[in-house]
């Protein structure tokens, strides 16, 4: 068992998520993260969907219980500790029964994936253990005094040193955007403003999507569209003008014209951009 000790300003249990329930108004949630999710695995020695701990900002710590547990932490820098002594980030590190891993602030970026070997076994909705946070299936969001369940280890752990990893957007977030299906409801003037204007991350950002501030886009068509089916990374423009770029707990459908689409290899970035972070969108056609 784990047993929570400090829950953190937002720490949800996240897998790969719920793959083909989105005809039913489910989506696919999961680790905002997914090469860092991924990661984190495959340092203890999980398979790749495992169900670890997402930390947002600053950390978690969770006490080991019945068993000691490998661990391991990836996504955004942080300081890692047990029971108070330091230990490596980006590695697999061996926590004693009863001992406390805390997972700190995040120094960059915004995420922290926490694994252990066995990775959280709570039980799992439709096929998944993750926490979503629009639709609430899954197990709720950690508080202190929680126990989640450790399953047994997979295997030896891999013998590897820290590695190697994307860091969290410096200076800015660069996305490019597949233009459509909507882009025809905006002027000429916007896809202008798009291609060429900063916008900044919004406070207002969680996993359902990375919102912005900057100017707003101007459109050449009024009213609402019927509801259509969305996609992660779906860049939709609400009332206001102001994109906002769904991430993985993002609504099923949405009645608001989307201008264009993120590539799935380009979200993990987003995941990690702080609120304030300059944003460059770099339109492209199909």
């Amino acid at each position: 068992m784990l047993e929570v000790v400090r829950a953190g300003a937002l720490t949800t249990v996240q897998d790969l998520g719920r793959v083909g329930h989105a005809h039913l108004g489910v989506p696919r949630s999961g680790a905002l993260d997914a090469p860092a999710h991924r990661l984190a695995n495959r340092l203890v020695g999980n398979p790749a969907g495992a169900a670890g701990l997402e930390t947002t900002l600053t950390g978690c710590a969770v006490r080991v219980t019945g068993h000691p547990v490998t661990a391991a932490v990836t996504g955004a820098p942080c300081p890692v500790r047990i029971d108070g002594r330091p230990a490596p980030w980006g590695a697999a590190v061996r926590v004693p029964a009863g001992a406390v891993l805390d997972v700190g602030p995040a120094r960059a970026g915004v995420r922290c994936c926490l694994a252990v070997a066995g990775g959280i076994t709570v039980e799992p909705v439709l096929g998944s253990r993750s926490t979503d946070l629009l639709s609430g299936l899954g197990p709720a969001p950690l508080a202190e005094g929680v126990r989640l369940p450790v399953g047994p280890a997979p295997g030896p752990v891999p013998r590897c040193g820290p590695v190697p990893a994307p860091g969290p957007p410096g200076g800015e977030l660069v996305l490019p955007v597949v233009l459509g299906p909507r882009d025809d409801w905006f002027t000429p003037g916007a896809l202008r403003t798009l291609a060429a204007r900063t916008y900044r991350v919004a406070a207002a950002s969680n996993r359902v999507g990375l919102r912005t501030e900057g100017p707003a886009l101007e459109r050449a068509r009024e009213g609402e569209l019927p509801s259509e089916g969305m996609v992660a990374g779906a860049v939709q423009v609400p009332p206001d003008g102001r994109p906002v770029v769904f991430l993985a707990d993002h609504p099923t459908t949405g009645g608001y014209p989307v201008i264009g689409v993120v590539p799935g290899r380009a979200l993990a970035a987003a995941a990690q951009a702080v609120p304030g972070l300059a944003v460059r969108f770099v339109p492209l056609r199909r």
